[in-house]
């Protein structure tokens, strides 16, 4: 299995979270945080690139050992312990306005969505299992079609459209002295489909999303975290041969 491009390594990584450092069962998978911890050792940064919110973000980072900075809620909340303050790219009080107006136009929608919306800053996000046409379509067709609706396998994400993984990771590359062709990018959902755009290489873990795999450099033939554990050993390998 080729995973990277021969003679290239990336300097840095931007794994996806839920489906990507997760197994089949959505729990957090050791093998492939070792793995990360391995890239860090090297003196390679990794950074969390993922729909969630930004304190269940820092504290995986934190249990990791990471040091590269955060890109949470799909672009909206960038952020690392040493910055003065977190870089919040919009309010999210019109997708809360608008996830409110959903449900009052259909009642079976409902707009509180998911638990971790209690901490969201720059989004909101509805159930997974929610009707997309349906909320795509009566968005499209209300005071708030501005907005752009985004599903993943976890929720289904309403958001400004200048908000996506893409932009915030050009904005975080600039921060660190950086290109998007130092990028390796890593995720298995739509909303990795920016950040796979702008990257020097992409993986799509194992998915089922066809586009998400038509888009990426390299489709993972391992289901979800079990790529990690590979994946990092080719860039491993290929760190240690440019320094020879």
């Amino acid at each position: 299995m080729q995973w990277l491009p021969s003679g290239w390594c990336p300097r840095v990584v931007a794994f996806d979270i839920d489906g990507t450092l997760t197994d089949e069962q959505k729990l957090l998978d050791m093998d492939a945080v070792d793995a990360l911890r391995r890239l860090e050792k090297a003196g390679i940064p990794v950074i969390l690139a993922t729909g969630n919110v930004r304190a269940i973000t820092y504290g995986l980072w934190r249990f990791i050992g990471l040091s590269g900075p955060m890109c949470c809620e799909n672009g909206g909340v960038l952020w690392h312990p040493d910055w003065d303050e977190p870089h919040v790219r919009a309010s999210g009080k019109d997708a809360k306005k608008a996830a409110q107006w959903l449900e009052s136009q259909h009642p079976e929608i409902d707009s509180k969505g998911i638990q971790t919306n209690a901490w969201r800053e720059s989004e909101w996000c509805l159930f997974a299992d929610e009707d997309l046409e349906l909320v795509t379509a009566s968005i499209n067709k209300s005071d708030w079609s501005k907005l752009d609706v985004v599903r993943t396998g976890f929720a289904i994400h309403l958001m400004e459209p200048h908000l996506s993984k893409g932009s915030g990771l050009e904005l975080i590359l600039q921060r660190m002295g950086l290109e998007p062709s130092d990028l390796l990018s890593v995720g298995d959902a739509p909303n990795d489909l920016t950040m796979f755009a702008m990257s020097g290489w992409s993986v799509a873990v194992g998915t089922p999303f066809t586009d998400v795999q038509a888009a990426a450099d390299v489709v993972s033939p391992h289901p979800n975290s079990a790529t990690i554990a590979p994946l990092v050993e080719a860039i491993l390998t290929a760190h240690a041969a440019q320094e020879l």
